[in-house]
């Protein structure tokens, strides 16, 4: 698993710049109004497994909708909170508090449906005007607007999501309320049309419903001028569940299993050790046990009982890729650099489709004196650079092979197209011309410097 933290992401195309800057703001015990309001920064991780399971959940929503699913983009942001977002037509946001709320996978994959219904019917693009009127700060939230906090988060309880001021907020009433309600029901639809239960989208919606009982009072609070109350989706809902040829089926066992694993994987990474062994108290009750565990004992640095643990899962799925990458991480990021190769050349074997693996090996790789590991590290980024190539971590470790391999208008390039990735135009700029200055004209890596120099010269003035 991998952080990026903190980020204001923004999203660029190259030659045809197009800004998306996202100001995120939960209210709660922990930030403040003014901060919200003005704007925050969102931590994001990746890890390949996890994506991998959030592909198994999206893809056939997004066909049954008659989107691509290789346009749309995850990011997933490391906040507590029951939360999830879409943004600029091809982006969706999923807070982990989310992703852990549940060991069902149908409530996720019930507000996967849900914000493909925003998706679908292209609401953020046709709202995007109105909010940008409204306030500059504006927090694009859709189908929860209203942040629960988990149990055991720094004040635990309600956080409320705001969208600019009371002003802002009455100025977008019509278009969130209809867009609410239309999602909602395209949603509904989707889930029917994949064969799925919408009773996990429900489920959510009553715990959410129950939280707004504290707070519906507060008519100023901008969540319940735009949004419709929970209470009345929840009816909705069920009269739909009570007509839906899938309500009451079992969930699919394979995305049980995979929801279990994600779950287990999340708490030995984003909670602290004692709270993942609370939440799995005993160690060997099964595979999600152990797997927890597993973790924890990694970020405790107890290497011992953590190797002894992954070798374990290891020998019970030796075909999977995910546990081998674990073993290379843990291995890598405690000093045993050799040691981990081996597992970390397993896993991209195994799963030689995930770009993700392959960056975890190139870092590997380039910590040796060996030119021929740099080499063998300059193929794999650009295999996963060809698979995905708008993951900055690429492009910043290219810049340091290429540089080892003393190919310095190909390294000026990466760091360029790294920086342009992160936002920082000006540096970004910097780079692209001085990689172009040693290179052929008219190649692939001209062309990309040409391109970030003058998308830098495109750009409005901050």
């Amino acid at each position: 698993m991998r952080f990026i933290t903190p980020v204001i992401l923004k999203t660029f195309r190259i030659g045809l710049p197009v800004f998306l800057c996202l100001s995120i703001g939960i209210i709660g015990p922990w930030t403040t109004i003014a901060q919200a309001q003005s704007g925050g920064q969102l931590s994001l991780f990746r890890d390949a497994e996890i994506e991998d399971t959030i592909r198994l959940y999206t893809t056939p929503l997004f066909e049954a909708a008659n989107l691509n699913p290789d346009s749309i983009e995850i990011h997933l942001v490391d906040q507590p909170v029951l939360n999830a977002f879409v943004a600029n037509g091809r982006h969706m946001f999923l807070f982990s508090g989310l992703l852990m709320e549940s060991e069902d996978p149908n409530l996720v994959i019930g507000v996967i449906a849900h914000e493909t219904g925003h998706l679908e019917a292209g609401h953020l693009a046709r709202v995007r005007g109105v909010y940008e009127n409204a306030s500059a700060g504006v927090l694009l939230s859709t189908i929860l607007g209203l942040a629960v906090a988990l149990a055991g988060s720094p004040g635990a309880g309600v956080a409320v999501a705001v969208i600019g001021g009371e002003a802002s907020a009455r100025s977008a009433i019509h278009y969130t309320r209809s867009q609410e309600s239309g999602a909602d029901q395209a949603g509904m639809r989707l889930l029917e049309e994949t064969g799925q239960s919408a009773e996990g989208l429900r489920d959510l919606m009553e715990t959410l419903a129950d939280s707004e009982l504290l707070l519906s009072a507060n008519s100023e609070i901008p969540y319940f001028l735009t949004h419709p109350l929970s209470s009345d989706r929840v009816q909705i809902l069920n009269a739909h569940i009570e007509r839906s040829a899938y309500s009451g089926q079992p969930t699919d066992p394979e995305l049980v299993d995979r929801q279990k694993r994600m779950v287990a994987k999340l708490y030995g990474f984003l909670r602290l050790p004692r709270v993942t062994y609370l939440r799995y108290p005993d160690r060997d009750a099964d595979i999600y046990s152990r797997y927890a565990w597993a973790i924890a004992k990694y970020i405790e640095r107890d290497m011992p009982e953590a190797l002894e643990l992954i070798d374990g899962l290891i020998a019970e799925e030796p075909e999977n890729p995910y546990f081998y990458e674990l073993r290379g991480q843990m291995l890598y990021e405690t000093g045993n650099i050799q040691e981990s190769l081996p597992s970390y050349y397993r896993s991209v074997e195994l799963a030689p489709g995930e770009p993700l693996l392959r960056i975890g090996l190139s870092r590997a790789l380039l910590q040796s004196s060996d030119p021929l590991d740099w080499e063998e590290a300059r193929l794999q980024l650009e295999e996963s650079r060809r698979v995905d190539p708008d993951n900055p971590s690429t492009w910043f470790l290219l810049g340091d092979v290429y540089g080892k391999l003393n190919l310095m208008p190909q390294s000026n390039v990466s760091r360029a197209e790294w920086h342009f990735l992160r936002g920082d135009l000006t540096t970004a700029r910097s780079f692209a011309e001085r990689a172009i200055q040693g290179l052929d004209y008219g190649t692939p890596d001209w062309f990309r410097a040409d391109d970030i120099i003058a998308a830098a010269d495109s750009a409005p003035s901050p």
